[in-house]
């Protein structure tokens, strides 16, 4: 190989290891993120479970309170 062969073909090895490495911190990104994801999607599931069991509890004091009214 001539030297300007080889000096592109150090270039090239360089990029593709560079993109390698880009690939496997993406990758490792990306499953913190999907963790994380996970995480609040759960947080949020167990908040619209307690916004539901208020509202139900909110609901049946104002039913009582009607009925307290009433009689």
């Amino acid at each position: 190989m001539t030297e300007d062969t080889e000096e592109k073909f150090d270039s090239l090895k360089e990029k593709v290891d560079d993109l390698i490495k880009v690939c496997s911190e993406m990758r490792l990104k990306n499953q913190i993120l999907k963790a994380s994801e996970n995480n609040w999607q759960a947080e949020r599931k167990q908040l619209l479970e307690k916004n539901k069991e208020a509202k139900s509890k909110l609901e049946s004091i104002l039913i009582r309170l009607k009925a307290m009214n009433n009689s």
